[in-house]
């Protein structure tokens, strides 16, 4: 635990909630109106016996209950950045799930610049494939330069795929179908990934490809696959991933396409270091 950076992080936040906010008195303190919330006013509003908020401000609770660190997060108002800092400091790891609903199935606007200012093939998806922003480059990959909405239900179920990634079945297939099963895994209650679930299974070529399991899960990030361009004709795109911070699950995808035949491994190249 790090108490200190913990004790930070909570201090902060705690002084921006209002009392009034939430029908309570401004504590006073030395004289003076104390900003934001008092100790127990955080336990009075997340039903807690007193004393409890105190025990996790101070980093005197070791390996504090999911539950509480929740309620906190909420009531403070945390972003997912700071919800993934406080469980780093108070637990030392990642948070099990998102702070909120929404989070992973959208991605602020300024994204869609980010995007546009790519000159790869360039595109965001959101935790079930969704196709949040994408850029011209990334459009005219497709043969009718039509961005699917779903980039997993395309490459699994849609015929047109079949032609645009060269190798389907052998070089494409093996990867994306673990990718979807691990999905499935970690969010069983989305709506989306279990309608592709289903329809994979349905699916005659796909579903018993699906079922056999094999691979295990490998993101993308640094794979190179063979694909026909539908400007550029037959080549190779390397697969660049990214997550934006503000929203966990949500990918960034950058496919680097060399027409023509492949190059070599990427294992073979060099990797880059901070000298």
């Amino acid at each position: 635990m790090d108490k200190e950076a913990l004790r930070d992080l909570l201090r902060e936040r705690r002084a921006l909630i209002a009392p009034e906010d939430h029908g309570l008195l401004r504590p006073s303190r030395q004289g003076r109106r104390a900003p934001g919330l008092s100790q127990s006013q955080v336990d009075q509003l997340l039903h807690r016996t007193h004393g409890t908020y105190n025990r996790l401000e101070t980093g005197s609770w070791p390996n504090p209950p999911e539950d509480l660190l929740r309620d906190v997060a909420r009531l403070f108002r945390f972003s997912e950045h700071e919800w993934m800092s406080l469980w780093l400091f108070a637990v030392h790891r990642d948070p099990p799930h998102p702070l909120h609903p929404r989070s992973g199935t959208e991605v602020p606007r300024a994204w869609q610049d980010v995007i546009d200012g790519i000159s790869h093939m360039a595109y965001i998806n959101d935790q079930s494939w969704r196709v949040l922003a994408h850029n011209e480059a990334f459009a005219e990959m497709f043969p009718r330069g039509e961005v699917p909405g779903n980039t997993m239900r395309w490459m699994a179920l849609d015929p047109e795929a079949r032609t645009v990634l060269t190798g389907w079945r052998d070089h494409w297939v093996p990867m994306i179908l673990p990718q979807v099963r691990a999905a499935v895994a970690a969010l069983p209650h989305d709506e989306t990934l279990a309608a592709l679930e289903a329809d994979i299974l349905a699916d005659p070529v796909v579903g018993p490809l699906y079922e056999a399991g094999g691979r295990a899960y490998v993101h993308p990030d640094g794979d190179e696959r063979p694909l026909h361009h539908a400007l550029k004709g037959p080549g190779w795109v390397s697969l660049c991933g990214a997550q934006p911070l503000a929203s966990p699950r949500a990918r960034l995808m950058v496919l680097i396409f060399r027409p023509g035949e492949h190059s070599g491994p990427t294992a073979g190249r060099p990797m880059l270091y901070a000298r």
